[in-house]
């Protein structure tokens, strides 16, 4: 069953255009002073840089040369907890940020831009997803990361993309009806593999949404000997087509381990830092998202993870600024949902 819920938001989206626009341009030399002076803070302040697969590559670059972590959403959150830094320099989306100080309520979390947020997090607002889950108290309530953290305080499971399809397989083999938030692409996609009674949220990343199955036919059929790798998050149209659906470690890791040598990618255009590190000698051509019906208000890339610069890291690590806070109940709250998830991983 598939039931689809209101999303009550109004659309105010900047193009990734825009935002790369106002950004101030700095030349090399600039560039590394200000990298330098970053390193040196996060020492001092016994500081930790994690940043998303979706930022810009200096920043991956400067999380990975300076003992931090460029991953998924939770194990950057993961990493900041395990780290013996006591303060977490959160590249990424406002979710990452409250994700990190969730698992770690002792530290410091800090964010470039506290206006970076999720159209996932956007379309589900906690307002508008609370009474929805009460009036259906027989489903188990199942969030994806992508979420705030009132969301997730409000949720049964916590789930990565990477496994949720595993987590559903589980919850419908107790014989357990679900309440799936908020993409409805991806929830589409788990449905399909699992067979799960699934009452969908009608949230989407706008991203991934405007993947485009018909410009990817087209493409396909330019280059034959390319495998495809899709994102769930992205219409069920395109994973259809996909040889390779997964989460975005998964992606990198199907570009470092299978033998082909080109790629289609159908996700957040940053990755392919990532995905060229790991596999330098591979061809990576970007998934279109012209077509019919296409927008390209983000064009393959994020605007809110745009939105983090090396001037807006330094900032927050000179200034004290931008720090990101849990109400305590709705962190334990939110705590119990996201660690179910982390004990089931363990045992996998």
């Amino acid at each position: 069953m598939s039931t689809e819920a209101t999303v009550n938001w109004e659309e105010t989206v900047p193009t990734t255009q825009e935002i790369e626009q106002k950004k101030p341009k700095i030349g090399e030399q600039a560039q590394a002073q200000l990298v330098q002076r970053i390193k040196r803070l996060l020492i001092e302040q016994n500081a930790v840089l994690v940043a998303h697969y979706y930022t810009d590559p200096i920043l991956q670059q400067l999380a990975d040369e300076t003992g931090g972590s460029v991953s998924d959403s939770l194990e950057m959150a993961r990493f900041g907890k395990a780290s013996t830094a006591n303060k977490i320099i959160v590249a990424g989306v406002r979710f990452m940020g409250e994700t990190a100080k969730i698992l770690s309520p002792e530290k410091t979390v800090l964010m470039p831009d506290l206006e970076a947020t999720c159209s996932l997090d956007l379309g589900c607002s906690a307002e508008d997803f609370i009474p929805f889950c009460d009036a259906h108290p027989d489903h188990t309530v199942v969030v994806y990361a992508n979420t705030s953290a009132k969301v997730k305080a409000r949720a049964d499971w916590v789930v990565t993309s990477g496994i949720a399809t595993k987590v559903i397989k589980h919850l419908a083999s107790e014989g357990k009806k679900i309440l799936w938030a908020p993409d409805r692409h991806l929830g589409k996609y788990i449905q399909s593999v699992t067979n799960a009674d699934m009452l969908l949220w009608q949230a989407s990343c706008i991203v991934h949404d405007e993947f485009k199955a018909d410009a990817l036919l087209a493409l396909k059929e330019k280059h034959p000997d390319a495998k495809i790798l899709v994102h769930p998050e992205s219409p069920y149209t395109v994973v259809e087509m996909a040889d390779v659906v997964g989460s975005t470690t998964q992606l990198i890791d199907a570009v470092k381990n299978m033998p082909e040598q080109i790629f289609i990618v159908a996700t957040d255009n940053r990755i392919f830092y990532k995905m060229q590190q790991d596999a330098p000698n591979k061809i990576l051509i970007e998934a279109p998202t012209g077509g019919v019906g296409a927008t390209c208000t983000m064009c393959a890339h994020c605007s809110w993870m745009a939105m983090n610069t090396l001037q807006g890291i330094l900032d927050v690590l000179e200034k004290g600024t931008n720090e990101v806070t849990v109400e305590e109940g709705v962190r334990l709250k939110a705590f119990e949902s996201t660690q179910r998830l982390l004990d089931f991983a363990a045992k996998q």
